[in-house]
């Protein structure tokens, strides 16, 4: 087991400034002091930093010449407290001289269910996670759009290791 750690100290009003166990700064805010990003934001942020790690190293390890990728990241929150995701839209945008659109659904499905600790543990709460893409070939080709999977509720999650 790998333990994470964040020290948060407050900053007045409803600012806080957390510092995390490998040592950086990462300052919050609500939208009345507008200082930095909202703990939910950081939520989208960690699911799309996470995901496009590994989809851009499995891209690698596939020989897959990619020359641009982008990662979108939407939540739907509830409207009554808890604001708890209920949906989230993942959008991987790939391009590149011959991408595989077979290896760019893999990549994002190996993500999704393997590798992606913040993707993963979002999906064992209430929310749904789409895990879409949009392959782009600069040779004038239609772009190929789809869906690589939905996780969520009740998704079965490999046995831990550890």
């Amino acid at each position: 087991m790998a333990l994470k750690t964040a020290d948060l100290r407050h900053d007045g009003g409803l600012r806080f400034v957390a510092r995390t166990g490998s040592g950086f700064e990462v300052v919050m805010d609500d939208e009345t002091g507008a200082t930095g990003p909202r703990p939910v934001e950081l939520l989208a942020v960690a699911i799309g930093g996470c995901t496009a790690m590994d989809v851009t190293s499995i891209l690698e390890k596939k020989r897959q010449a990619v020359s641009r990728y982008a990662v979108r990241v939407e939540g739907i929150q509830r409207t009554a407290h808890p604001h708890a995701f209920r949906r989230v839209e993942i959008v991987h945008e790939v391009e590149g001289p011959a991408v595989e659109v077979e290896a760019v659904r893999r990549a994002i499905e190996l993500s999704a269910t393997r590798y992606c600790s913040v993707s993963t543990a979002l999906a064992s709460g209430i929310a749904e996670l789409h895990h879409r893409y949009v392959v782009i070939s600069p040779e004038g080709a239609a772009p190929v759009a789809g869906e690589a999977l939905v996780t969520g509720p009740g998704q079965e999650l490999p046995p831990d290791e550890g």
